[in-house]
């Protein structure tokens, strides 16, 4: 990549410093040009005066000084001059021709135009002394003053080399300034490629040291956010392996213990022993469904069986279910609903887990003789349910993380305290199915609340 940067930097500088010495070249022989024909101009003007002069002081047209003043005329003009009535005087001629021949053709080797494709302009003017009118000269002159002159050739000559050497340095400044840009920008990308690589390999602690601000610095503030969150997300499934090997061996450990009683006769197989085993049955099958359930919702093969589903009617079996361990722990409830059904379109198997899984969280989480409020209130095209539950609260570092897989804000192993950070999730990802939304706001030690918002109608994707 650094190569091919610094090839494409240096094509880049090399076409444009191409042009810009052929346009200013261009612009330069065209402004010496208009320069040049503006000098004969003015030399031209300036001839009748000087024809003028010459006669009044010799008296005469002293054909001396007609030479010096044909000499002096800009080269390829000739000037007719001849008397009022008439009479040739003399003809001025500085022809390109003889010039050319008095460089041996240097000029024509140059590209200079022959007379025979040049434009060429006339003019009358007056010559007057102090007894009126002493001659008319017709002049017929170059439209465009060529270049032959040999200052003005060693002139632009020398500007055309200034040119190519600057041209040159400033190549090859762009050359070494395109070697170190290269270099500073690839090397940035090679140590995010050699951290990479380090983090494929499992080296989780990798990060990129940010030098700079730019669309570098970016990406790598990008890569090390990305990496701590694979870090997290590593350390989550470890907690969770744990979470989920002491989940397991809990129950089973119960229901081996009971067995082992019956078989040694130490307990009875009546009624309520057997129900402390169906108890813990449930507690597996519930762990089981809850590790399912995510799994199959992460991958998005989760689907919704949409029907009307009475949200009121749902929400009061969910409370009634819970009824007594919440009343075991003297738990206040207040159930705040309209006396109309709530109908929305939904799956009522999976409301029907994510309401319980906020109700049983609420419950979790509230100290004894605490507070829950649920309230359900309609709006224009949705449904809002408010789950408020006094107790221990939810830190503020915590909030942004616990709707994520196996994240529990309670660090504890406990099934009853903390849970295995899935019912979040799934709430997460049931409400999302949805096409809802939801919240959570908490103090610590004060209040926790949950905040659902479900459309009356989904809309579903054609396929």
């Amino acid at each position: 990549m650094r190569k091919k940067l610094f090839l494409s930097t240096l094509i880049i500088s090399l076409v444009t410093l191409t042009f810009s010495m052929l346009a200013v070249n261009l612009v330069f022989h065209q402004q010496f040009s208009d320069y040049l024909t503006k000098a004969n101009e003015t030399i031209l003007e300036q001839l009748p005066s000087r024809l003028s002069d010459l006669y009044q002081s010799k008296g005469t047209w002293d054909t001396a000084s007609l030479d010096e003043i044909n000499h002096s005329l800009p080269i390829g003009t000739v000037v007719t001059l001849t008397k009022p009535n008439g009479e040739l005087i003399a003809t001025l001629n500085n022809s390109m021709s003889d010039m050319m021949s008095d460089q041996g053709g240097m000029n024509m080797g140059m590209g200079m135009s022959s007379s025979s494709s040049t434009s060429w302009k006339t003019k009358t003017l007056t010559v007057t002394g102090t007894h009126g009118t002493l001659a008319i000269a017709l002049v017929r002159y170059p439209a465009t003053a060529p270049i032959l002159n040999p200052q003005d050739v060693l002139f632009q000559s020398s500007v055309f080399r200034s040119l190519l050497f600057a041209g040159g340095l400033a190549l090859l400044v762009g050359m070494i300034l395109s070697f170190f840009t290269s270099r500073r920008l690839v090397a940035p990308l090679k140590r995010l490629t050699l951290a990479a690589d380090r983090i494929g390999q499992g080296q989780l602690d990798e990060r990129v040291i940010i030098q700079a601000k730019d669309e570098v610095g970016q990406l790598a503030i990008a890569f090390n956010a990305m990496v701590d969150n694979l870090n997290r997300q590593e350390t989550l499934r470890k907690q969770f392996t744990a979470d989920v090997a002491h989940e397991l061996r809990t129950p089973l450990t119960s229901i081996k213990s009971y067995i082992e009683a019956f078989q040694d006769n130490v307990l009875p197989a009546n009624q309520e022993n057997l129900s402390c085993i169906h108890e813990e049955i449930d507690r597996l099958v519930d762990l089981s469904s809850d590790l399912r359930d995510l799994n199959v919702a992460e991958i998005g093969a989760l689907t919704l069986s949409l029907k009307p589903v009475d949200l009121k009617c749902l929400l009061e079996k969910v409370i009634h279910s819970l009824q007594p361990l919440i009343q075991e722990k003297e738990i206040a409830l207040s159930w705040n609903a309209p006396k109309e059904p709530m109908i929305i379109n939904g799956d009522e198997r999976l409301l029907t887990r994510l309401f319980y899984n906020l109700v049983h969280n609420a419950y979790r989480y509230t100290t004894i003789g605490g507070q829950i409020n649920i309230m359900l209130t309609p709006t224009l095209d949705s449904v809002e349910i408010r789950f408020t539950n006094t107790g221990i609260g939810i830190p503020q570092d915590d909030l942004p993380f616990i709707f994520e897989r196996f994240y529990r804000a309670d660090k504890s192993r406990a099934r009853e305290t903390g849970g295995t950070g899935i019912g979040l999730a799934l709430v997460h990802q049931i409400t999302a199915l949805h096409q809802g939304t939801i919240t959570v706001q908490s103090s610590v030690g004060k209040k926790t609340e949950f905040i659902v918002r479900l459309p009356k109608k989904i809309t579903v994707a054609e396929k």
